[in-house]
């Protein structure tokens, strides 16, 4: 069934229709019967959109579209990484253009919408969350904050940021991280209770790995991300502060940028090449690692992510002024299989990628 289609059988309503109910309901049924979904956004700057591919099982896997989902806010966000997490039966996708992130539930087979949360006071413009069982962490142009999840309410101090250029937060066992897009990296501490406690450390990062940091993501309180722009465009940063530059594929920026950024298992690593058109691939240990290879891309990837029981990996990319997501299987040394490729469904570009199974 297209997206179209979709929409004209009016399934696409049960979105809205259990609102109410689903987050109680959803947790009950986590993990029965449950089809392996990927959520990605529209972005759109007009009204954004969560729009859900389901991954069909068989011989012949395909990804269809199976809702749109209008969020009720504003798109807009760019240069940026993790405008949409999933964990368990709740997720969550940033709304740039109407400073709110919307809480996304499952309920079965399908996405629903359940509440909107308001961003705290004087912080705006949020392009990426990152989700735990107990919180959801929004960085913006102005801000990072904790807020208690699924509730929504702020819960945590409220970290003012030094510029306007976040592209990411991340967050890993005792502090979280903010990738700015101007040449560094910013660490803040969780207190106890997961939130963060208020404080801010500015990274400094060398000159062979500092241009353009975007994407990132945690193996423990270990950080990975990508300096795009510079020479060693993979980076391994400890919490205490210990960073180990890795050089990228050859050539370097402009033609490969690894920017975005998704941990598999073990010590492997799948970034986003945008310019490269590829899935570039590392390997870490906590003191540096290596390029492994890249597997090449129809088109421009602007964000990865792992599935939770680590077999799958998803990426959105934009090709001859259309959007797609792939999803390839992960074998058992990291390598991919590309096993199903979603159809043109009259998207530009895609922001933000996750996966609910």
């Amino acid at each position: 069934m297209s997206l179209e289609n979709f929409h004209e059988s009016g399934l696409w309503r049960r979105g809205f229709t259990i609102a109410t109910l689903f987050v109680a309901g959803a947790l009950a049924a986590y993990g029965q019967g449950r089809s392996t979904l990927v959520v990605t956004s529209t972005n759109d700057p007009s009204g954004n959109s969560v729009v859900v591919f389901s991954l069909g099982a068989g011989h012949t896997p395909a990804l269809w579209p199976t809702e749109k989902l209008p969020t009720g806010g504003k798109g807009g966000a760019s240069a940026n990484a993790g405008i949409v997490q999933f964990i368990g039966s709740l997720g969550a996708v940033a709304n740039y253009g109407s400073n709110t992130v919307t809480q996304l539930v499952r309920y079965g087979n399908a996405i629903g919408l359940a509440k909107t949360i308001q961003l705290a006071p004087d912080c705006a413009k949020p392009d990426s969350v990152a989700l735990t069982n107990s919180h959801v962490f929004v960085v913006g142009a102005t801000c990072a904050e904790s807020h208690a999840w699924p509730s929504g309410y702020v819960d945590g101090p409220v970290v003012t940021l030094p510029d306007t250029s976040a592209a990411q937060i991340a967050v890993g066992d005792s502090w979280a991280a903010v990738t700015l897009t101007s040449g560094s990296v910013l660490q803040l501490p969780l207190a106890q209770d997961g939130t963060l406690n208020g404080s801010m450390n500015t990274i400094s990062l060398p000159s062979d790995a500092d241009m353009v940091p975007l994407g990132e993501a945690f193996w423990g309180d270990t950080l990975g991300f990508t300096p795009a722009h510079s020479p060693d465009s993979f980076a391994i940063l400890d919490q205490n502060q210990s960073l180990y530059p890795i050089a990228g594929p050859t050539p370097s920026y402009p033609t490969n940028a690894p920017c975005w950024v998704a941990k598999g298992g073990g010590n492997i690593w799948y970034t986003g090449n945008s310019p490269g058109d590829a899935i570039s691939i590392f390997f870490s240990d906590n003191q540096g690692g290596v390029f492994y290879k890249s597997v090449p891309l129809p088109g421009s990837p602007t964000d990865v992510t792992v599935s939770p029981d680590g077999n799958l990996l998803a990426v959105i990319y934009a090709a001859a002024n259309n959007a797609y997501v792939e999803v390839f299987a992960i074998d058992d040394h990291g390598d991919l299989s590309p096993i199903a490729t979603s159809p043109a469904i009259g998207v530009t570009s895609f922001s933000g990628v996750a996966f609910s199974q």
